[in-house]
């Protein structure tokens, strides 16, 4: 029987509930339990695949397919296993799901309210994510705070599974700020106090406290703490700030947070092998060398919208004993003629144009891809990275002045890139790219076969345009190779260029299956030619 952690948060936002629910699950997991996490945002998009990157982050994608927060980035990053569309779940796709229930008929003529209606729906999305993956343990997060108007639905859901399954079958996380008050020098509870009186006048009594502090709390503190919020003194957890956040699990495990949810659970506290998490830390923490490489995109201003790019460099660099510090570069301000690439890129041992979408910054992304073909530094390409790269082959090699996507230019002469066939009907922009898995056939003797070691492999995908297949031999004669290919819908993959050092792009986004552990393939040859670049 499927057993269900739920992971809420108080006081203020960025506490790191994804992390602590990332960490339990890595925990879980190692005891020898099949663990499976989800995300509940509340907010009224069915899921954030149209919302501003700059607002909203990274879209992450499941292999599935499932448009989903970049939360799940963490989840998979930490698990390492697959999730799925039961794992990313908003009010947008609760509303909707009953909206066309009851547009249907389902209801039976019943007046559709918040409760039951909403709330059952919330209770199947749970109750779903047990069934749809046969796991043991179930950990949900609930996004934003304890208080939030948008919350609430969220909220009373998780307080009839608590009172449905009871005890043994559930099990709450509270995350809250215990601040430093500087001045009397004093850690203050009063703020968690309060955070756990909201959540429990909702109905809700958590099992276990998971505080952010700067430093380990003293005993009177967490008596403090039992005492006022009902919580078992050892069910006090310190979230202290620790140099990377590979460190957090460890913390935890010191203070058996997976033994106290195993107990209440009444399952076996099952042995657990954490030697190879323990050396990642200490390969992350001694870094010996280090070099920089650049990230051009329209993002930058916000991190987040790339955050598994710069995981996945990371992970690649922790391979090779490296610190990679990133060159965040606005592919706007490249655009300006008095802009120096060279200044630009003087220290950045390897360049990468990660994906996007519309022609904000193209034309600084297309010179940033023209400075690394011509002086011959590593270069990675990304989605539209690998298709701005074909472009600016076919426009300075091959002598395609106009080559250009339709997504930039509807009626361009040359349509380098264009829509797949089936999509020129589209009229909702959601849900109608080619998204999750697909599979690729890579030639032999190419640097992607290098890398990936196989002919047969599955990558993630996001877009809508493709490479038009009419422009594939005029660009082959130039030297450009075309090592990786979708066969069922001769859809081009991969693109290299081998008389250079490392030029390879890519129509896939493999950054959605990178793993501290196991870094992706791609990202891990770039990285080592960016480090061997003089």
């Amino acid at each position: 029987m499927t057993k269900y952690v739920f992971v809420t948060g108080g006081v203020v936002s960025g506490l790191g509930k994804g992390i602590t629910a990332s960490s339990v699950a890595l925990l879980l997991k190692r005891r020898g339990y099949k663990v499976f996490m989800q995300k509940f945002d509340p907010y009224f998009n069915v899921d954030p695949g149209t919302m501003n990157p700059i607002q909203h982050g990274e879209v992450f994608v499941t292999y599935d397919g499932c448009e989903t927060d970049l939360d799940l980035g963490h989840y998979e990053r930490f698990i390492d296993d697959e999730l799925n569309y039961s794992s990313n779940i908003t009010s947008g796709k609760i509303f909707k799901s009953v909206i066309d229930k009851e547009r249907h008929g389902d209801y039976l003529g019943v007046t559709v309210q918040m409760i039951p209606h909403i709330t059952n729906e919330i209770k199947n999305k749970v109750y779903e994510a047990g069934h749809s993956s046969g796991a043991d343990i179930v950990i949900t997060e609930i996004g934003g705070t304890v208080g939030d108007i948008e919350s609430e639905s969220f909220i009373e859901a998780l307080r009839q599974i608590q009172y449905e399954k009871g005890s043994t079958e559930t099990f709450f996380i509270h995350c809250t700020l215990i601040p430093f008050i500087y001045g009397s020098n004093e850690l203050k509870t009063k703020p968690t106090q309060n955070s756990v009186k909201d959540l429990r006048n909702m109905g809700i009594r958590p099992d276990a406290l998971v505080c952010r502090v700067p430093f380990s709390t003293s005993d009177h503190i967490k008596e403090k703490l039992s005492l006022f919020c009902s919580v078992p003194k050892e069910n006090v957890i310190d979230s202290v700030d620790v140099n990377n956040i590979y460190e957090v699990p460890i913390n935890y495990y010191n203070q058996k947070i997976d033994e106290i949810i195993l107990k209440q659970f009444q399952l076996p506290v099952k042995k657990i092998d954490l030697s190879n998490w323990k050396k990642l830390i200490d390969t992350v923490n001694h870094l010996d060398k280090e070099i920089e490489i650049a990230l051009v995109g329209k993002y930058v201003e916000l991190h987040d919208a790339y955050i598994s790019v710069a995981e996945s460099l990371k992970h690649a660099g922790y391979k090779y004993n490296t610190k990679i510090n990133i060159n965040w570069v606005d592919s706007e301000e490249l655009e300006s003629d008095k802009t120096n690439l060279k200044e630009v890129f003087k220290n950045s041992k390897g360049i990468l144009v990660p994906g996007g979408f519309g022609s904000r910054g193209i034309d600084g992304k297309i010179k940033a891809i023209n400075y690394a073909r011509e002086n011959n530094i590593p270069f990675l390409g990304i989605c539209l990275g690998m298709q701005l790269a074909v472009i600016e082959f076919a426009r300075n090699v091959c002598g395609i002045v106009d080559a250009n996507s339709t997504e930039f230019e509807v009626n361009t002469k040359e349509p380098i890139i264009d829509l797949m066939s089936d999509q020129k009907s589209v009229v909702n922009m959601g849900g109608t790219l080619r998204l999750g898995n697909y599979e690729c056939t890579i030639m032999k003797n190419t640097l992607a076969y290098a890398d990936y070691k196989n002919n047969k492999i599955l990558e993630r995908h996001r877009h809508r345009y493709e490479f038009n297949n009419k422009y594939r031999k005029i660009l082959e004669e130039k030297g450009m190779v075309f090592s990786g290919i979708n066969e069922n819908a001769n859809l081009v993959e991969i693109i290299e260029l081998p008389n250079l050092k490392h030029f390879i792009a890519c129509q896939f986004h493999p950054e959605f299956k990178s793993r501290p552990l196991r870094p992706a393939p791609l990202f891990d040859s770039f990285v080592k030619a960016s480090i061997s670049n003089k």
